[in-house]
């Protein structure tokens, strides 16, 4: 499991020599390497913990429908192609070069490390940066082009959210859970787009939000590293990259049409997997049924304390799709399947484009 992709990053906003509190200097020589160890072990403890699920699932797989499955494997494909196309669009709109090929790759890698190290989708934005500085890109670009991504993701996903919470309401099955869930959804994106429209309107006032995030990551850390570990100099500096590009935005809205349209025929991909799910098990569905199974199982994966809904998503889709009627037992068996194919087959992938991308960068 190579890493130099996420640890080179840290050289963006994590500085390597800052001020602290008391005039004293600080040096981090040793940052790549605790970056290193720290994601291949989150990742062999991900692994380890759930290697009771990933066995049952292979079962799983093993008693559906091979064609039904393979479909289901290549739409999940298609997702890591789309992706790498929003992310294309969204370069050349800030004017930067990428190929469809790379780019793939990065958006399946930073999958992984939001696995391995969940941040709410932050995480993997290191892969983009770390790509730009080593192909003298500007890495405030790789960030927004980033950030803007995951925005629209969020945006498309919320009106298939939309769409589940009102076939929910339509057969009287929403509880206050999911209602709760979906209030922190709304407030995750919500809180994303105000940062962009921050930047967009003043690199001052993205500086000092960032410099409060920095300030807030200092307070916590001091236990473990005894120093502060991120510099809210560079923060306000790195805002003044992004502000740049982000301001530009306003004025090319209409090139967001694109991404926005690829973000929702992702989310579309990702409910054909669960179709081609029921398909492969025979399972009676109808278009109501999968909106609202993948929206409520969706809303759990993005608001679980775990990595990626790991043991939440797993117990929570069987009870959503009941409430859709479809029989516990076969609930269940789609559940597994389901997740086979969306969360650990992208994740084996994802480990296997890390590497590709740490030997091209070699």
């Amino acid at each position: 499991m190579q890493t130099s992709e996420v640890t080179a990053a840290s050289e963006v906003f994590f500085s390597r020599r800052s001020g602290g509190l008391g005039g004293g200097v600080y040096n981090f020589p040793n940052m790549r390497n605790f970056l290193f160890i720290l994601v291949v072990f989150l990742g062999a403890v991900f692994l380890y913990s759930s290697f009771g699920e990933l066995e049952t699932i292979l079962q799983t797989l093993k008693r559906g429908n091979f064609w039904f499955i393979l479909s289901a494997v290549l739409l999940q494909c298609g997702w890591f192609l789309v992706s790498g196309m929003t992310y294309l669009s969204l370069y050349r709109l800030l004017g930067m070069e990428g190929s469809l090929y790379e780019l793939s790759l990065m958006s399946t890698a930073a999958n992984f490390v939001n696995t391995v190290a969940p941040s709410a989708g932050m995480g993997g934005m290191a892969v983009f940066i770390s790509s730009a500085n080593r192909n003298n890109l500007s890495p405030g670009k790789a960030t927004v082009a980033g950030m803007v991504s995951l925005f629209l993701d969020y945006l498309a996903f919320l009106v298939v959210l939309t769409l589940g919470l009102l076939v929910l309401i339509r057969r009287n099955d929403l509880n206050p859970s999911e209602i709760a869930a979906s209030a922190i959804m709304f407030a995750v994106a919500a809180a994303l787009g105000a940062l962009l429209y921050l930047g967009s309107r003043s690199a001052k006032a993205l500086g000092k939000a960032l410099a409060w995030m920095a300030r807030l990551v200092n307070r916590l850390v001091p236990p473990f590293l005894h120093r502060p570990y991120l510099s809210e100099e560079r923060a306000h500096h790195f805002a003044g990259e992004m502000a740049a590009d982000l301001q530009s935005l306003p004025g090319r809205l209409h090139g967001l049409i694109k991404p926005m349209a690829l973000a929702l025929l992702n989310k579309t991909l990702l409910m054909g997997v669960l179709a081609a799910s029921f398909l492969a098990f025979q399972v009676p569905f109808s278009t109501g049924t999968i909106i609202g199974g993948f929206a409520i199982s969706y809303l759990f994966l993005i608001v679980s304390p775990t990595p990626s809904g790991i043991g939440i998503v797993e117990g929570v889709m069987p009870l959503a799709l009941s409430s859709l009627r479809v029989p516990w037992s076969q609930a269940v068996v789609i559940t597994f399947a389901y997740r086979g194919i969306t969360f650990w087959f992208p994740l084996g992938v994802g480990a296997l484009a890390l590497r590709i991308l740490n030997r091209s960068s070699k």
